[in-house]
């Protein structure tokens, strides 16, 4: 597999990423170098780590993931938009939503990274590298999600609760089209 087939999957993989690191910057008013970062850093850091993950079921356990991983991705990225609608509603959106603890980022980054793994898994059955293939994948992903907290912010300050209620339309749509491309 070439580099440039490489780079076209890792963006693929990136958009859930990026799309979520955009709402996650939506909701801060100003986010400090250190908070795009740690975002980006889950993100990227999950992509390949779940890449990993992906290509060593495929050697071991290909049947079990491949029929339910829409599932998982469909449930909690729609928990996680319902949420974000809900929580627009609430007084205190600024001050909840700006959280970005690690609890939340992990659930965050796995709930994007789910394709990564099914990703992973086809890397198995086709013998590519799989450490030189996570990198990229690793690096685009953080980039593109650094640029969706950046950009996010920028719309977050003028819009407020719109921004957030956007924010979790944005995951809601990712849900179910998580959910119809597996059929």
């Amino acid at each position: 597999m070439s580099f440039l087939e490489i780079c076209m999957i890792a963006l693929a993989l990136a958009m859930d990423a990026f799309a979520v690191a955009l709402c996650k910057g939506l909701s801060l008013h100003h986010p400090t170098l250190y908070q795009m970062l740690l975002i980006s850093g889950y993100f990227g850091f999950f992509q390949g780590l779940m890449c990993i993950l992906g290509y060593w079921i495929g050697f071991h356990f290909s049947f079990l993931i491949s029929s339910f991983s829409h599932w998982v991705v469909f449930i909690i990225l729609l928990v996680i938009g319902v949420n974000m609608i809900k929580e627009s509603s609430t007084a205190e959106v600024s001050s909840t939503n700006t959280n970005i603890d690690c609890k939340t980022l992990l659930f965050l980054a796995l709930a994007t990274s789910i394709d990564a793994l099914a990703v992973g898994i086809s890397f198995a059955c086709m013998n590519i590298h799989i450490t030189y293939s996570c990198f990229i994948i690793s690096i685009i992903t953080f980039i593109l999600c650094t640029f969706g907290v950046k950009i996010g912010a920028i719309f977050g300050n003028k819009f407020e609760k719109k921004a957030q209620i956007l924010g979790g339309i944005i995951l809601i749509v990712i849900a179910f089209k998580s959910l119809f491309t597996a059929f």
